[in-house]
């Protein structure tokens, strides 16, 4: 089953309005759920729960869209940038004001490779949410070529960072001498830079090629293609390896 989302996206989700000014509709007394004024922000929605701004239904965005993009370096991850800067957004102005999509996850900017935009928001809080060890593949590009004591550090769990311990699915070297692919199930800022920083290396260019068991294949960069409910439905069914009763709906 789906798990709940926050009240703030739901309404988001809807069209209502953006996630902040979303927070200041809540803390209005604005939003019920389920008959009752709901002020605490956080506050978290089912797929059942019947949701009310200013006593009228709340319908959430049943005509659901997934597009998978192969994103291009210099696009933010986001649907508005302060500095102005261009956003995966700019790619699909008219199914944003329509359908109101968003990324799920994040990319950094200079960082390419397979993305998932949806106005799915129980989908995507499945697959953002840190419980459920959602699993990325990346292509890294280093400044020189590594050696096997340092691939086995990592490979071994002996890097350590400000959050912990860096435990990684695999990691191997690529065709390339200076080249690795990485797979990992934590979500930690700039995990991969910092990881190879901490030995001495640096990323000159990182690729996702794997996000939650949807790939890139056949999408050139820059380009996308959409996704039906049944792609969708088997790709997630056949990754979540880490919690076998989840199903999707």
């Amino acid at each position: 089953m789906y798990q709940k989302i926050r009240l703030n996206h739901y309404l988001s989700n809807a069209g209502i309005c953006s996630r902040r000014k979303a927070d200041k509709l809540i803390q209005s007394g604005s939003i019920e759920i389920n008959g009752v004024t709901v002020l605490k922000l956080g506050s978290l929605v089912g797929i059942d729960d019947i949701v009310k701004y200013n006593g009228k239904t709340v319908k959430n965005n049943n005509d659901k869209i997934y597009v998978l993009l192969n994103k291009p370096k210099n696009f933010i991850c986001s649907t508005k940038d302060q500095f102005h800067r261009k956003t995966v957004i700019d790619l699909f102005p008219k199914l944003y004001e329509y359908k109101r999509i968003y990324p799920v996850g994040r990319l950094d900017y200079s960082t390419t490779g397979i993305l998932l935009l949806t106005n799915d928001g129980f989908l995507s809080e499945r697959l953002t949410h840190p419980k459920f060890h959602v699993k990325k593949i990346y292509h890294v590009y280093l400044n020189k070529e590594i050696c096997n004591k340092d691939l086995d550090k990592i490979r071994e769990g002996k890097i350590y960072l400000k959050e912990g311990r860096v435990k990684v699915l695999f990691v191997e070297k690529s065709f390339q001498k200076n080249q690795v692919k990485i797979g990992l199930s934590i979500g930690w800022n700039r995990i991969i830079k910092r990881i190879f920083k901490r030995l001495n290396y640096r990323v000159d260019h990182l690729d996702r090629i794997n996000f939650a068991g949807f790939h890139k294949k056949n999408i050139k960069i820059g380009k996308y293609r959409f996704l039906n409910q049944e792609i969708i439905k088997k790709t997630i069914e056949n990754n979540f390896i880490y919690e076998k009763k989840y199903k999707y709906n």
